[in-house]
Parts: C-alpha cells; sequence; structure tokens
C-alpha cells in the first residue's frame, strides 16, 4: 500500500514539474513597443485595418504578418497586407460575408474589398504528429509537403514561416512587434536566414529557394551561408514543383523591378537551369553570345519601367529571351527536313513554345503574343508599298519594333541597325515624309520589276 501511494506522489511531483518547465521550452518572443518601431496605422490599408479589428471584437488573435511589417520596417511601401489569427477559415468566414476560402495544400480566407484582397491565414502547426491523416497532412516521397492544413499556436505559426524577416507579427490592440525568431536582428543586419533545417525546409517547399534569391535581390540583402548552402545542391528540387506555379514565380522573380539582379543569382544559385532549360543551353562560358547580351538589356529595360511606373508585358519579355533558342531551332530544322524557312520557322516556334510550357505553363493568351511579336520579325524588312502602314496597324508592331531594336544592340549588325532607325523614324514621321521613304525604298524594286521576265500566258484554246 506504502508503495502504491509513493508511486502516485512520484507521478504527480513529475508532471507539475513538467508543467512548470514548460513555458521555458518555448521559444523566446522579443515584443517590441510602439516607440521602438516605425510602424503606423496610417500606412496600413483600411481595409486590412478593418479585418484585424474585427476579428479582435469577436475575440480573436490577429496580427498582421510577413512581407508587409517586413516592409513597412524597412520604410518601403506593402505590395499586399496579410494576416494571421487563430480563427478557424470557417470561423473567418462566418465574420466576413465578403470572404471565400482558397486553396488545398493550406487553406486560406481571402477577405475581398472590391479589387483589393486581404489574405487570412489560421495559426499554421507542426504536422509530425498527424502525418498519418492525409485530409490534413500529407508528404511526397521527396520530401515535399503535399498538404499543410494544421493549426497551432502564434509560436508554432512563427517556427512554420520560411524566412525570419518573414515572421513578424504586428498587433494594433497594442501596436507591438512580436518577434519569435531573431527577426529584427536579421533585418537590422541585411540577412536572409531560413527558419529551422534549410534542407528540410528546402524539401518541403522548393519554391523557398526562389523565394531566397528573389528577397535577396529585391531587399539588397546578402543570403546567410547556411541557408545558401544547400541550394545548387537542391536546385533540381524545382523541377517537381507544379509549371504553373513556376509560371507565376518567374513573373515576380523577373517583373518586380530587380529582375536583372536575380537574374545573376538564379545564375550563380544554379536555379535558372530548372526555370528556363531551353535557355540555358545557349549559355557560353565568357556570357557574351547575342542571347546573352539581349537577356541583361531586356531585364534591365524592364527593371527601368517598373521604377518608373510603366506597364510592362510578360510576352514580350519572354518573346526577347527566347529568340535566338527560337532562330537556332529553326536553322536546324531548315538544315535537316530541307525545309523553306517560312515554314521551318513555324515548326521552331512549336518546339520552342513546348519545352518552354513543360517547365513554366505559360498560357495560351500570352504564347500567341510570342508568336505574333516573333513573325512581325520576318516581316519587318518587307515595307514596299502599302505593307508599311499594314504593319504599324498591328497590335504587336511596337513590340516587335522593340525587340528588333534590342537585336540590332545585342547582335552590333549594322544592317539591322539602319532598318531599326528606318522604322523609328517612320513611325514619326509627317504622312508626306512617310510616302517619300517609302518610294526612296520602291526605286530599286522597280528597276528590278522592268527587266523581270513577262509572266507567260496559258495557250489560247480554239473556239475560246
Amino acid at each position: 500500500m506504502f508503495t502504491r501511494v509513493a508511486n502516485f506522489c512520484r507521478k504527480v511531483l513529475t508532471r507539475e514539474e513538467t508543467v512548470v518547465d514548460e513555458p521555458q521550452a518555448r521559444p523566446l518572443m522579443t515584443i517590441v513597443p510602439r516607440e521602438q518601431h516605425a510602424i503606423s496605422r496610417k500606412d496600413i490599408s483600411e481595409n486590412a485595418l478593418k479585418v484585424l479589428y474585427r476579428l479582435n471584437k469577436a475575440g480573436y488573435e490577429a496580427y498582421l504578418v510577413g512581407g508587409g511589417v517586413r516592409d513597412l520596417l524597412l520604410g518601403k511601401k506593402p505590395k499586399d497586407f496579410d494576416i494571421t489569427t487563430n480563427a478557424t477559415p470557417d470561423q473567418v468566414r462566418k465574420l466576413f460575408r465578403n470572404c471565400r476560402l482558397v486553396g488545398r495544400r493550406f487553406r486560406l480566407a481571402h477577405v475581398m474589398f472590391g479589387p483589393e484582397i486581404i489574405e487570412v491565414a489560421t495559426f499554421r502547426g507542426h504536422h509530425e504528429e498527424t502525418a498519418n491523416d492525409r485530409n490534413t497532412s500529407q508528404r511526397g516521397q521527396n520530401g515535399m509537403l503535399l498538404r499543410d492544413n494544421i493549426f497551432g499556436s502564434i509560436e508554432e505559426d512563427a517556427q512554420r514561416r520560411d524566412f525570419t524577416i518573414n515572421s513578424l507579427y504586428y498587433s494594433v490592440a497594442d501596436f507591438t512587434v512580436r518577434d519569435f525568431v531573431g527577426a529584427m536582428d536579421d533585418l537590422e543586419q541585411g540577412v536572409i536566414r531560413l527558419i529551422g533545417d534549410p534542407e528540410t525546409r528546402y524539401r518541403e517547399d522548393p519554391v523557398r529557394m526562389l523565394r531566397a534569391v528573389r528577397f535577396a535581390a529585391k531587399l539588397d540583402m546578402r543570403i546567410s551561408p547556411e541557408t545558401a548552402e544547400p541550394i545548387p545542391r537542391l536546385a533540381t528540387l524545382i523541377n517537381d514543383v507544379p509549371p504553373a506555379r513556376l509560371f507565376e514565380e518567374s513573373l515576380k522573380l523577373l517583373q518586380s523591378g530587380y529582375g536583372y539582379k536575380t537574374y545573376l543569382l538564379l545564375r550563380e544559385c544554379h536555379l535558372f537551369q530548372p526555370l528556363f532549360p531551353t535557355i540555358t543551353r545557349y549559355f557560353t562560358e565568357q556570357g557574351d553570345s547575342p542571347m546573352e547580351r539581349i537577356i541583361v538589356q531586356v531585364l534591365k529595360n524592364t527593371d527601368n519601367r517598373i521604377h518608373n511606373d510603366m506597364r510592362v508585358n510578360p510576352a514580350f519579355l519572354f518573346a526577347a529571351m527566347f529568340w535566338y533558342p527560337q532562330m537556332e531551332t529553326a536553322q536546324r530544322i531548315a538544315q535537316e527536313g530541307g525545309l523553306a524557312w517560312q515554314d521551318a520557322f513555324a515548326l521552331a516556334m512549336n518546339d520552342v513554345l513546348d519545352e518552354a510550357c513543360r517547365s513554366l505553363a505559360i498560357p495560351k493568351r500570352i504564347t500567341t503574343l510570342i508568336r505574333d511579336i516573333w513573325v512581325l520579325q520576318l516581316r519587318m524588312s518587307r515595307r514596299q508599298g502599302k505593307r508599311a502602314w499594314k504593319l504599324m496597324e498591328h497590335p504587336k508592331f511596337r513590340a516587335a519594333y522593340d525587340l528588333m531594336a534590342l537585336r540590332a544592340e545585342a547582335e552590333n549588325n549594322s544592317e539591322l541597325q539602319r532598318l531599326t532607325r528606318w522604322w523609328g523614324e517612320f513611325q514619326v514621321a509627317a504622312p508626306p515624309h512617310q510616302k517619300d521613304m517609302l518610294n526612296e525604298l520602291d526605286d530599286e524594286p522597280a528597276a528590278r520589276r522592268r527587266t523581270r521576265r513577262p509572266r507567260r500566258r496559258a495557250p489560247r484554246r480554239e473556239g475560246a
């Protein structure tokens, strides 16, 4: 009897010790008060504030999180505002009539205010304990997370985020910033650091490698050594990501205003090849081929347009990047098949774009525009008669002209440069001067027409 009582007391004392020690094992949190950070509510979207206030009023925890907090602390204007809460997606939907639930890999709530969408995510938790439940958590054989609908606490959510600088939480309840992973130090030192074991986190979601490069280029930061080391080894995991998702990521990488710096980092980290295998085959050791020069120039031009609030079109970007692979493929098909150039060019467009779509799933609306820009390259030299005016009426004429100008610069081709100057002058000339320019072109062809043999007529039939 005494032994039973002693064992019972030992169990109780052990349980009490565990309860007392448990808080010490939780991640340490740093609370940055309002007077020590630069975030102001006037810089936050009114719609995001509405969502935060309503969640708090309903009794839920709610925080502004991620890139929005990071950019506000850096003095930048956030692109969007994301919110995290302990309310489940269904509970969020009950609070907002203008809400819809999206996502299968991780369930999210989108609260829609006209064109602005406020994304609300529930605190994520660790999934190891419920890995057998395929409805909530599921991994592929390569370690990639296929489903991750495990909810948890804010501390667990902080550990489940990708980079430390994206794991900061701003509260409108007391205007503080909560830091669970040393994010403020990394932000101050300009370091991109992955939370957790880098190789495991990259295998969970290989897109994190692309995000590390994108943030380093965009924020002018450096990737920490332990975060950068596995990337070249694991770069081929990008091939396991759905092509449709990679297309969206490619636009973020190359059309966010820092495309040139991102391109250099992608090549350095061996991440460009899985995104653009067709282009990578034509890279040279010196990096000075016309294709590489045109890629550098089109990315710099794209960055300048974005920084000047000008529109950019992914069709033009891809048309320039894939132009020389297209020409090489067309020449090979023409030589091997003995086809006319026009036919070989058309077949090459199919081959090049099909291979590109296997990696990136470029939508048909964009590949159609790429084809138009490419075909116009062949027509730009034929300007006689009314052809020049008809070409200028084409919706993609300006994009085709810009590509021709890039080609002339990349190839240092005097004939192409003359053609570019002619079209540049013709576009801005008054109609009388345009006629004079066309008449000058017609002189030499007219002389050839006078010396051309007359067409043979069919023999006249008797009784006709």
